[in-house]
């Protein structure tokens, strides 16, 4: 049996545009089978996430997180993706876990703005500046090359390194560069809201990546009263994270009131509608997203 090995220098053959075009045929298949498994030892954690498509494939994401690793100068995080054919079982390919993380994570969100943001974006504002930050600027670059990048973090000084090294301009008050911005981006690991509804423009599209967990959220309430409200995946979403757990509490929003996920794509409801309409979407990702990640590097590298 003969496999291919991915590792960070197939990057070089990948194209954003191709990869959300790639997760958008995706969600024509078959609905994903998924399951996660967790496992501890002590603070150490080994966390596996699968996934079924017929026609597509098999991929189990491994990753193990060991906190202490960066006090020995070893990187906390390390994984990779199996890729598995689903006719068959046999392994196709081992794919570098950091590089399948970033291309679906920015990737999942730019499939959000190119049906939901304004094609005429002219300013796009990246909340956070992390690793995921950075992928955003280049997501957000490859589908609207006209706009303008702004860059806000709770450190002004990472801000400015954030825009020394991106080309970004950095932002010191939120609320203005919220204010004036077409594309939002958040990528923090913010447990109380940053961006709020009140401070939303008429046609502005707000992509909301950060939260993970049921107590981090990184909009209000009147974020998801205002805008027209869409998921990547219903079942990743709306009983996991805080970002909708929240308001669906509150009664900011009900479920009905979650317009469409990427399942949704083939029917054309996840949709702007008007030029004036807010848009959100939250990014809470899955397997699935993983598993069709894996296969466009895959097929990427096979063509390069």
């Amino acid at each position: 049996m003969t496999f291919t090995i991915i590792g960070p220098e197939a990057e070089a053959k990948l194209d954003w545009l191709a990869m959300t075009d790639a997760l958008a045929a995706g969600h024509s298949l078959p609905r994903a089978e998924v399951a996660d498994t967790l496992l501890r030892a002590g603070a150490d954690t080994l966390l596996t996430r699968s996934a079924w498509i017929e026609g597509l494939g098999i991929a189990v994401k491994a990753a193990t997180i060991f906190p202490a690793n960066p006090k020995a100068g070893v990187p906390a995080i390390h994984g990779a993706v199996n890729l598995m054919s689903a006719r068959d079982g046999t392994l196709e390919a081992l794919v570098d876990f950091a590089l399948v993380t970033k291309w679906k994570t920015a990737g999942d969100s730019l499939l959000s703005a190119r049906r939901l943001a304004r094609p005429d974006v002219e300013r796009a504002l990246i909340v956070g500046a992390g690793a995921v930050a950075r992928s955003m600027v280049e997501a957000y670059s490859a589908a609207f090359p006209k706009a303008r990048l702004h860059v806000w973090a709770r450190d002004p000084a990472a801000a400015r390194s954030f825009a020394d090294a991106t080309g970004a301009t950095p932002e010191t008050d939120l609320e203005s560069a919220v204010r004036a911005a077409h594309l939002i981006a958040t990528t923090t690991m913010a447990t109380e809201p940053l961006i709020r509804g009140a401070w939303l423009s008429p046609g502005t599209h707000l992509d909301l990546i950060g939260a993970y967990r049921p107590d981090m959220r990184e909009a209000d309430d009147d974020c998801f009263r205002k805008a027209r409200v869409f998921v990547d995946a219903r079942a990743t979403t709306l009983h996991h994270i805080g970002e909708l757990m929240v308001p669906l509490a509150n009664g900011a929003i009900t479920e009905a009131d979650v317009v469409a996920d990427f399942y949704d794509l083939p029917k054309g409801l996840y949709a702007r509608r008007t030029a004036e309409e807010v848009t959100l979407a939250k990014n809470g990702g899955g397997a699935h997203l993983d598993l069709m990640t894996a296969r466009y590097i895959l097929d990427s590298a096979a063509r390069a």
